[in-house]
């Protein structure tokens, strides 16, 4: 009888919980219609009841048991008007908020700011208002609120924030000092172009002049020095005027009166000959690079250089595409280097209303016009996939061939890995790391399958993988092989390439695998196959070494030591490192294909257990260095 009532009382429990969890995604889903009700939308949300909202719901990500939604992704939708309360600020559980780009205005919703689970948000690019929220969720990671119009100081209680790794408020109307932040985590910090005043506080003197540029009185390294004539703001006082007044007065105002008139002509002048000479020249407005890498001493040419008057609006967008500008706005970004690669300088371009994208000049294209267009056509077209970076648009002319692709600020798998190796670094755990190869792998499979067998990437690198605010990777650089000529590089440079394609200059299915696996030793072994900057002496034939080390049984000693932080995933590393060694074979029939090298990933992720899957997450969850999604 006892054991009776025991099993009566398990079950009431178990359909309790059943009836609460039921309970607490219906209320997600609620929220939801409640929100898309009263925000206008220009793309269609299926947002509906009929249909499963973990696995149908457009932009809805729920957690791994499909009960709670813990992520929304709306980015250029064509939201409009306000956040209405009481609706996205009811569903507790949200981690992720990524509303960018839209033409959301009004106040951030205090029930949508204090989310106590809420760890990246995005509201970039639209045009809310008002000041930032006191009752921010201390749980943030990434808070950018960019490209707005938010106003009055920045408020000291971001100091509250200190799991915050990225705070970016360029481009608003903030006023007032730059409060002293205290945050031991902070790796981007931006509050450019604002109206901030005052010395810069020297917790945030670490930061580049770009962090604070466009705030014209802000002081203090990285900027001038400040001096005691340094301007702030303050209520102006009456002047009392003396017997004297009356009488300078009027020679004063003589002088400026003449002294006007001398000068409005002189601009005058100036500005017929400019005009005159621009109307004389035979391309349009050059677009000059506002900064360049570290360690880059060649000066930075203009990616508008070689663009002509006749073909100026001969911008050519992609199906599907949510931008609307030209190639006029694009030549008038401001616009800084993000780096040089195999085939072509890559530039990001912020342009006039706030958008920002990435504009890539690639050189040596081997192909006409027609060619270019129709290739460009069907790479468009098997680029539609959430692990390959969007093409956007491009721009074909004699001297100038321009690549247009979506900006993702997290950066590339590459800078992760390799950008900061000293002390404060965030490490890179093995459950990211699966993530980005799953990604990357399935990406490379996507073009594999839909370009046939003669299409191929021919380019795969790690800093060709480019990462979202969630660590999924998206392959970049797509479609551009086929058009270029091989390039003359000496072969120990060029360490992701298969040993044929060196010698035959041949890419395939196969050599692509190659590479895919050197990307993988490198996750694995946190070795570049690549020389780092003006040291040509350290490139490692990555397959190479690994094999021998592998050879002498030291396999432990191949891993990058960040992984060693994890004992309990040992034996999946090894076997990772298996598939990485099947897919650097020397014969490229010996090598998996792309279908086989998804599948090996998904098996061995399957085949972890949740409790060691967990212990990683904790160890994630204690820091990030994450950036935008």
């Amino acid at each position: 009888m006892k054991l009776q009532l025991i099993a009566i009382a398990t079950i009431i429990i178990l359909l309790h919980n059943l009836r609460v969890t039921n309970a607490d995604l219906s209320s997600d889903a609620d929220a939801l219609i409640q929100f898309a009700s009263m925000v206008p939308h220009v793309r269609k949300l299926n947002w509906n009841s009929t249909i499963p909202i973990c696995t149908s719901w457009v932009g809805i990500t729920c957690n791994d048991e499909g009960t709670r939604v813990v992520a929304i992704h709306l980015p250029g939708h064509g939201l409009f008007g306000q956040i209405p309360s009481n609706s996205i600020g009811k569903i507790d559980s949200l981690r992720i908020l990524s509303l960018r780009s839209n033409f959301l205005n009004g106040s951030l919703p205090s029930d949508i700011s204090s989310l106590p689970s809420l760890q990246f948000l995005y509201l970039q690019n639209n045009k809310f208002s008002g000041q930032i929220p006191t009752n921010l969720s201390t749980e943030l990671s990434i808070l950018d609120f960019s490209f707005n119009y938010f106003s009055g100081p920045i408020p000291q209680t971001l100091n509250n924030l200190t799991r915050l790794t990225s705070l970016n408020l360029q481009f608003n109307s903030f006023s007032g000092p730059v409060p002293e932040l205290n945050l031991t985590r902070l790796r981007l910090l931006n509050v450019s172009h604002n109206a901030l005043n005052g010395p810069i506080p020297a917790t945030l003197q670490k930061f580049p002049v770009s962090s604070f540029s466009g705030n014209s009185l802000l002081c203090g390294p990285p900027l001038t020095q400040c001096s005691s004539l340094t301007p702030h703001y303050s209520p102006s006082l009456p002047v009392r005027p003396n017997k004297h007044s009356k009488k300078l007065g009027i020679g004063v105002i003589l002088a400026i009166v003449i002294g006007g008139v001398l000068l409005l002509v002189l601009l005058a002048v100036l500005l017929f000959c400019f005009l005159k000479k621009k109307k004389n020249k035979d391309n349009v407005g050059e677009l000059t690079v506002k900064a360049v890498p570290p360690g880059k001493n060649e000066k930075s040419d203009d990616f508008g250089s070689g663009v002509q008057a006749a073909e100026k609006n001969k911008l050519v967008f992609f199906e599907g595409s949510s931008y609307n500008f030209d190639l006029e706005d694009l030549l008038r970004a401001s616009a800084e280097v993000l780096g040089k690669g195999s085939y072509g300088t890559a530039y990001k371009a912020i342009l006039d209303e706030g958008t920002t994208v990435v504009v890539k000049r690639v050189r040596e294209v081997g192909v006409a016009k027609k060619d270019f267009d129709q290739h460009m056509e069907f790479v468009g077209q098997i680029g539609r996939h959430p692990n390959i970076v969007p093409l956007c648009a491009y721009y074909y002319s004699k001297d100038e061939k321009l690549l247009v692709y979506e900006y993702m600020i997290t950066g590339s798998l590459d800078a992760l890995l390799h950008g900061h190796r000293g002390v404060g670094r965030t490490p890179l755990d093995w459950e990211t790391r699966v993530k980005i190869l799953l990604g990357a792998a399935k990406g490379i499979l996507h073009i594999h399958l839909e370009g046939g067998a003669k299409f191929t990437h021919g380019n795969i690198k790690s800093s060709n993988i480019l990462l979202t605010a969630d660590f999924n990777s998206c392959v970049s650089d797509l479609g551009l092989a086929p058009l270029m000529n091989f390039p003359s590089t000496k072969p120990r440079y060029i360490g992701y390439y298969a040993p044929e394609v060196i010698e035959t200059r041949k890419f395939t299915h196969k050599s692509d695998v190659y590479s895919f696996g050197v990307l993988l030793l490198e996750l694995l072994t946190g070795k570049s196959p690549l020389p780092t900057f003006g040291n040509h002496d350290d490139v490692v034939d990555l397959p190479r070494w690994v094999r021998s080390v592998v050879r002498e049984e030291w396999t432990a000693e191949v891993f990058d030591e960040e992984l060693m932080r994890y004992p309990h995933v040992e034996e999946e590393i090894v076997q990772m490192l298996q598939v990485g060694l099947a897919c650097v074979a020397r014969v490229p029939d010996m090598r998996p294909s792309m279908d086989d090298i998804v599948k090996m990933i998904v098996d061995l992720r399957s085949s972890d257990s949740s409790e060691h899957r967990a212990s990683s997450d904790d160890n994630r969850s204690k820091g990030s260095n994450v950036q935008t999604p």
